[in-house]
């Protein structure tokens, strides 16, 4: 690995929050923002996650626990990823990690070790990846998304660029920032390329829960994560529990060992009577997760068609997760100056897509977590500040 290690290079990770940011900004001098920046859903933590952190903490729930978490939550996960993967991996297949975004750099830290080791993953993607591989010094080998493939990840893509070196391929399905969901078929071509090439393949499955007109699949039901695979889910989403931080990996026993090493030499172990609290997350009603994605519908459908109402504007119908992406490179303007544009003018806060690496330049991402009345507004305000 290189001798000093370039802090500078997380800044591209940090870009989302920069935004908000410069929105609070504009806030505080008394402007009104309409926020779509971040993807932090609206709606509150189901009542039964508050009632079991707030038992766990009457019952003084409150000190250490093992560093790869506490087995009733373990437990609930490997019933959890039976139901929905087809397979049970090990307890000692399992970590808990403080949010799914730290599990993207304790994987890629605990399996990349060379310089010269190559990871492949999209673009644009999820800014932590890029920022992560930044920071490690490795050999990054970003695969442009195509629009006309409804910025799905091509699996002919990422054989073609598949070499000796490679040691990890990242896939995000549902994915951020463009709500794409990728195929069964593509999810399995994906899987034998890993077993075919023995790479380690980084499944960030984050929305798994949040599908719309087409199926979440996971390519970890071919080797059931004992080889190659590494599941990272987390209950931000899916549960609203963004400020809990609190997520979780499934991966081979090898890279797990690594994995818990760094997270008992960083952080200790996730907080106690938050571990305690999800369990019936997993376990207890979905009521709350079915009525959010019927309002998510409703949201996604509004904004998509206000989006494509917009002069210069066209966008796809995303496929999961909260996010649309749409191409704006028929208003002649930047992906940066557009959105600065529409901060300042409109009122309206969103994301350039080159945030999520070159290849969203002419495109903003839409972060649609928010009430219909609001996304109907931002329309407005949008096609006003334009005119």
């Amino acid at each position: 690995m290189n001798e000093e290690l370039d802090f500078e290079s997380l800044r591209t990770g940090a870009g989302i929050f920069e935004v908000l940011s410069k929105a609070k900004a504009l806030e505080r001098e008394g402007k009104t923002i309409l926020h779509f920046e971040i993807g932090q859903p609206d709606f509150h933590t189901p009542s039964h996650v508050k009632d079991a952190a707030k038992q766990a903490l009457d019952d003084n729930f409150t000190g250490y626990v093992p560093a790869a978490g506490i087995r009733g939550l373990r437990e609930a996960i490997q019933d959890e990823i039976e139901q929905t993967r087809g397979f049970k991996p090990s307890l000692e297949q399992i970590l808990i990690t403080p949010g799914a975004n730290p599990g993207i750099y304790f994987t890629l830290r605990a399996i990349v070790n060379k310089h010269a080791d190559e990871v492949i993953f999209s673009d644009p993607s999820f800014p932590t990846y890029g920022a992560v591989l930044n920071y490690l010094g490795c050999a990054k080998k970003p695969i442009p998304l195509k629009e006309e493939n409804k910025f799905r990840l091509d699996p002919v893509d990422i054989e073609a660029n598949i070499s000796k070196n490679t040691k990890v391929v990242i896939i995000n399905s549902p994915m951020n920032p463009t709500g794409s969901v990728m195929k069964e078929d593509e999810i399995n071509r994906v899987a034998e390329l890993a077993e075919e090439h023995e790479f380690y393949l980084l499944t960030d499955e984050i929305y798994s829960k949040m599908t719309y007109d087409q199926k979440f699949h996971s390519p970890s039901t071919r080797d059931c994560t004992k080889e190659r695979t590494v599941i990272l889910d987390g209950f931000s989403k899916a549960y609203n529990m963004t400020g809990w931080r609190l997520g979780y990996a499934v991966a081979p026993e090898p890279i797990m060992d690594r994995m818990s090493l760094l997270i008992s030499t960083t952080v200790s172990c996730v907080a106690s009577f938050i571990q305690r609290a999800a369990i019936p997350a997993l376990t207890g009603p979905q009521t709350d997760l079915h009525n959010n994605m019927k309002a998510f519908r409703l949201r996604r459908d509004t904004i998509v068609e206000g989006l494509n109402s917009i002069p210069g504007f066209s966008c796809l119908t995303p496929q999961g997760a909260f996010y649309t992406f749409p191409n704006i490179k028929q208003t002649g303007m930047s992906s940066k100056e557009l959105a600065d544009f529409l901060l300042t003018e409109a009122g309206v806060a969103c994301l350039p897509g080159t945030i999520f690496g070159e290849h969203g330049e002419g495109y903003l991402r839409f972060s649609y977590a928010t009430d219909v009345s609001i996304i109907q507004q931002a329309i407005v305000q949008v096609k006003d500040a334009l005119a």
